[in-house]
């Protein structure tokens, strides 16, 4: 914010506080007049002392983001005054942990759909079986390397039961 700003209209702080915004004011630039309730949140939350300590001590270049994260962490702390930024992560996480059970599911539904759709692997048809001699069989099948012509005379005079 540039100087002639500072004398049009105070600060959020300055007006909060019902005093003078000075030019070298911490709060400024931070912490804008359209924007009152968000010095009103980290007012009520930190106190104004410890946050001009606070915006004191850091980089000049790094101020906005720590006003940044004192004003998320206040309206955490309004919204849940036990847990803070802390439920708010924590509610997150449990929606990503859902959210990847659920992905994790419909991977797995995927996978089943395309492959019950492709092709089944059917191992080969097996050899057609023997001729039989007048269309008698014993009932069961042999392979060709196990079938001796002598056997199924023997068989056939024995009834075709082993």
């Amino acid at each position: 914010m540039s100087s002639s700003s500072y004398s049009s209209s105070p600060c959020a702080a300055c007006k909060f506080l019902r005093r003078k915004c000075m030019p070298d004011c911490i709060f400024a630039p931070y912490f804008p007049p359209e924007e009152p309730q968000k010095f009103a949140n980290v007012h009520k939350i930190f106190g104004a002392s410890n946050v001009s300590k606070l915006l004191n001590e850091v980089p000049t270049f790094q101020r906005e983001d720590a006003v940044s994260s004192l004003a998320y962490e206040a309206e955490a702390r309004l919204k849940d005054p036990v847990y803070g930024c802390v439920g708010a992560i924590s509610v997150l996480q449990r929606q990503v942990i859902t959210l990847q059970r659920e992905l994790d599911a419909t991977n797995a539904n995927l996978f089943r759909y395309a492959y019950n759709e492709m092709p089944p692997l059917r191992p080969p048809p097996p050899p057609p079986p023997p001729p039989s001699a007048a269309g008698q069989s014993s009932g069961f099948y042999y392979p060709y390397q196990w079938n001796d012509p002598s056997d199924e005379d023997n068989e056939r005079s024995s009834g075709g039961n082993m």
